[in-house]
Formats: structure tokens, C-alpha cells, sequence
């Protein structure tokens, strides 16, 4: 397992890499008792957004299929979260079971989707297209489901007005539920998190992820040595898009609401420019680097939304030409190579003693 986790298709290995991640992680421990409670509302609210982003770096930046989709699996995600929770109550682990029904029920809208893409031999630009048609399509039907009669069960979906009522996520404990709210769903999300990044970065360093590599680099070519491209690209589909379900059950849990914005079209673009800035080649570089772009893209929007989506745009541009690979990848790409020359111009010096 320790070789999986430092595996060549991941950034970060060694001693050095993991004592700095878990600094790292004593920091975020500890962050809670020094601020208020705003401000950890607002960190697990950043939280919940960079699932999605993982798990659009293992669909285009492992396996090359580059989706607009996410945004439409986290309203399935929240939504679904939503309705069934509203429905179901939030005692005896009602909204926790909540959860796992969002995503079993965005598991199997991935599935059906990502069949009729795969197996349909859609590729390239056009599943693209394809994924920002139906995410688009999902806005336009939510937003004019504000009429009493669009309804499941006991839960409206209110339209462009967005659906709210449903309760947080609460821990099924002896003696009662544990209710994950402020401080405690900061560390419920944050445990998520580590334990799904950690996870990927197995897969993505295990024969299976290897495989992935392979058909991103050449299709043909893995298909000829005996991979069945498909199967593996439908797999990667489906785990991708429960992670942006994922982001979307738990974004409707902490603010308990949920509205048809959070599917349109500037959403949409957003985890593309999260990925396409951070590295789509890395699942470390994606979470560091959407981290900071959340984080950069709240604090303008207190000032001027329509300044920060303009810098958004200029940064996926200037990525795009000045570094293709990924900001955060270049850069580490930058300090290895550097590495590497000090390396080369210490081993005659050390023969000439």
C-alpha cells in the first residue's frame, strides 16, 4: 500500500512531502479553536466544493475525457439529497442514509449517461458538448419547476426560488443522532475529504490507474494489448461523477438549500477552470490548487462577482498558453528539475574528495 500511495502518477513522495502533509493536517485540526465560527462554516463550505474537481482530474486528466457533467451530478447529488431527506426525516440516520441514496441514485444516472456516451463511441470535443448539453438541459427543467404541483412526496422544488426545508446531516450515535453542523461537519467534511483523496491516489497508482494513463495516451493502442477501453472509461465516469454528487449532498446538507444556479452555466465552467489551473494530471495539484482558487474566488466575490468570473476566465487563458500542464504542476515540475541539476553538479565535487 505505501508504494500505491507514493506511485509515479502522483505528485508528493517521500518523507518530506508526507511530515508537510501532515503539518498540514494538524493545522486544519487546530483551526477551529482559533476562529470563529463563520469563518469554519465558510472553510467546510470550501471543503465541499473540491470533490467534484477530484473527480474531474481522474476523468480528463487520468482517462482524457474531458466533462462539463459535474455541476449536473452535483444537482442530481443535491437535489436527490434534498428530496429524499425531506421525505425520509433526519432521525435514526435518516439523513445520513439520505446521503448514500444521493449518490447510489447519482451512481446510476452516471451509469446511464456515461453508457450511452462510452459505449455510443462518443469522444473528444463531443463528450464535452454532450455533458454541457444535458447540464444545461437540468438547469432549464429546474427553473421552472416553481409550481405547487412540482413536487416528490412532501418536497417542493420551488423552481429558480430553489428548493430548501431539509434537514443537516446528523450521526447515527447511541443515545441519539449526532448533529453535523458548524465545527462538526468542518470535521466530518474534512475527514471525507482525506480519506477520498487517499483513495484516489491508490487507484490512480494501481493497475487500474495505469490502465487509465494508457488509454488516455492511446486508446488504440491499450485496446489492441487487450483492455477493454470502455469498460474502464464507463468505471471512471461513474466514480467521478459521485464525487460531484457528493459535492452537491453535501453543499445542500450545510446550507440546507439547493437552486437551480448552482447547475447553470457559470457553475458548469467552474471546476474545468479548477482542474485546468491546478493540473489535470494530478490529484494532489487539483486539490491544493482548487483550494486556493476557491478560497481567492469567495474573498473577490465580496467585492464584485462579475470581476471574480472575468479573473477566472483570464487564469484558465493564461494557464492554458503559459502553462498547459497545470500552474501547481509546472511549478513542481520547475523545483524537480532543479533538484535534479544540484544533484548532478554535486556527484563531481563529491568525486574530486
Amino acid at each position: 500500500m505505501t508504494n500505491l500511495l507514493n506511485g509515479p502518477q502522483t505528485l508528493g513522495r517521500g518523507r518530506a512531502f508526507w511530515s508537510a502533509a501532515a503539518a498540514v493536517l494538524v493545522v486544519a485540526l487546530v483551526y477551529p479553536l482559533f476562529v470563529d465560527s463563520y469563518d469554519v462554516g465558510s472553510t467546510a463550505y470550501f471543503l465541499c466544493w473540491v470533490f467534484m474537481a477530484l473527480g474531474l482530474c481522474l476523468m480528463w486528466g487520468y482517462n482524457g475525457m474531458m466533462s462539463f457533467g459535474q455541476t449536473f451530478f452535483f444537482g442530481v447529488g443535491g437535489y436527490a439529497y434534498g428530496v429524499i431527506e425531506i421525505n425520509l426525516g433526519v432521525a435514526n440516520g435518516g439523513a445520513m442514509a439520505s446521503l448514500v441514496a444521493a449518490l447510489a441514485v447519482t451512481a446510476v444516472a452516471a451509469a446511464l449517461l456515461g453508457y450511452f456516451m462510452i459505449y455510443g463511441r462518443i469522444g473528444g470535443m463531443f463528450f464535452g458538448i454532450v455533458t454541457f448539453a444535458v447540464t444545461l438541459a437540468l438547469a432549464f427543467f429546474l427553473n421552472q419547476t416553481a409550481g405547487p404541483e412540482w413536487h416528490i412526496g412532501t418536497a417542493r422544488l420551488n423552481g429558480f426560488n430553489g428548493m430548501q426545508g431539509m434537514d443537516p446531516l446528523a450521526l447515527p450515535w447511541f443515545g441519539g443522532d449526532i448533529d453535523l453542523e458548524g465545527t462538526a461537519f468542518y470535521y466530518f467534511v474534512l475527514v471525507l475529504l482525506i480519506v477520498v483523496y487517499l483513495l484516489l491516489r491508490l487507484l490512480v497508482n494501481s493497475r487500474f490507474g495505469n490502465v487509465l494513463v494508457a488509454i488516455r495516451e492511446d486508446p488504440l493502442r491499450a485496446e489492441l494489448l487487450g483492455y477493454d477501453v470502455r469498460r474502464y472509461s464507463l468505471v471512471t465516469f461513474v466514480i467521478g461523477s459521485v464525487l460531484g454528487g457528493l459535492s452537491g449532498a453535501l453543499y445542500c446538507s450545510w446550507g440546507q438549500f439547493i437552486s437551480p444556479s448552482s447547475v447553470g452555466l457559470p457553475a458548469a465552467a467552474m471546476p474545468v477552470v479548477w482542474v485546468a489551473f491546478s493540473g489535470r494530471s494530478d490529484v494532489t495539484a487539483t486539490l491544493i490548487g482548487t483550494l486556493l482558487l476557491i478560497a481567492g474566488f469567495q474573498a473577490l466575490t465580496i467585492y464584485s462577482e462579475q470581476w471574480a468570473l472575468i479573473l477566472m476566465g483570464v487564469l484558465l487563458a493564461g494557464t492554458v498558453l503559459i502553462a498547459p500542464d497545470g500552474l501547481i504542476v509546472s511549478l513542481a515540475n520547475v523545483v524537480a528539475r532543479r533538484r535534479a541539476r544540484g544533484g548532478a553538479a554535486l556527484k563531481p565535487s563529491l568525486q574530486e574528495r
